[in-house]
């Protein structure tokens, strides 16, 4: 399966690169979501053993697969997007892999991976989203019910972006939600995913306006055999080198 593993350090945040046996030249920037950690050993899509499950099943298919602790829970922070192609730079010079990449993206990575989209966007041959989060304002405004989670919600993003508290609504004002014309094919579980199928059903509206449509598969069981499904729809954009 794996035959080398490599880890790197950019601005103190560690990134693992996972080469498999048979390299079919393709590389995967995987970007994870809120539980996401990558230190110089593993990472959370190596521990979980759902991830860990869909990992095996990309480096068996050929696909080197590269992955950042990308400062935690950055929630799109310009640092963090930055960082983003900091890192894509740093694996390109070290591993002989195709520049045209596909991105796996979770939850609040998703923030992150649609500003590399926006940046790189000649780099990237195909995006998958599972559980996405594509409105951060949004998400602040919802947990305002919730005293004591919009609080935590607020300092994470007033770290992350390095701005006071008390700026966090007014930084988030400023984000648009960036659309892209790559292949987009998002996965949303209706129940274990922390984010609404209203803010996909916006993005896919933004998508369609620009001549772009995303394609979306609506999970309501385990995902079983969702590594094979990403695989196939990777597949599909390989034609072109």
């Amino acid at each position: 399966m794996c035959i080398r593993k490599r880890a790197y350090q950019l601005d103190g945040e560690w990134t693992i690169v996972l080469v498999p046996e048979r390299p079919n030249g393709f590389g995967v920037f995987i970007i994870g979501g809120l539980t996401h950690f990558v230190d110089s050993e593993t990472s959370f899509w190596l521990q979980n053993h759902t991830r860990s499950g869909m990992i095996v099943e990309l480096l068996e298919a050929g696909y080197t697969i590269y992955t950042s602790n990308l400062y935690g829970r950055h929630w799109g922070s310009p640092k963090a997007a930055k960082l983003t192609e900091r890192i894509y730079n740093l694996v390109h010079k070290q591993e002989i892999l195709n520049p045209r990449i596909h991105i796996l993206a979770e939850g609040m990575g998703v923030l992150a991976a649609n500003a590399f989209l926006k940046n790189k966007t000649s780099q990237v041959r195909s995006a998958a989203w599972l559980n996405p989060c594509f409105d951060v304002k949004n998400l602040v405004l919802q947990e305002q019910q919730n005293r004591l989670f919009y609080k935590r919600l607020v300092r994470e993003i007033a770290k992350a972006y390095e701005i006071e508290s008390e700026r966090v609504i007014d930084e988030l004002d400023k984000k648009e939600i960036h659309v892209a014309n790559s292949p987009i094919k998002i996965w949303h579980h209706s129940i274990r995913s922390p984010y609404s199928l209203e803010q996909i059903r916006r993005y896919e509206r933004l998508q369609e306006e620009i001549n772009c449509p995303i394609e979306l598969a609506l999970l309501s069981d385990s995902y079983q055999s969702l590594g094979k499904k990403m695989i196939r729809f990777f597949q599909l954009h390989e034609g072109d080198l």
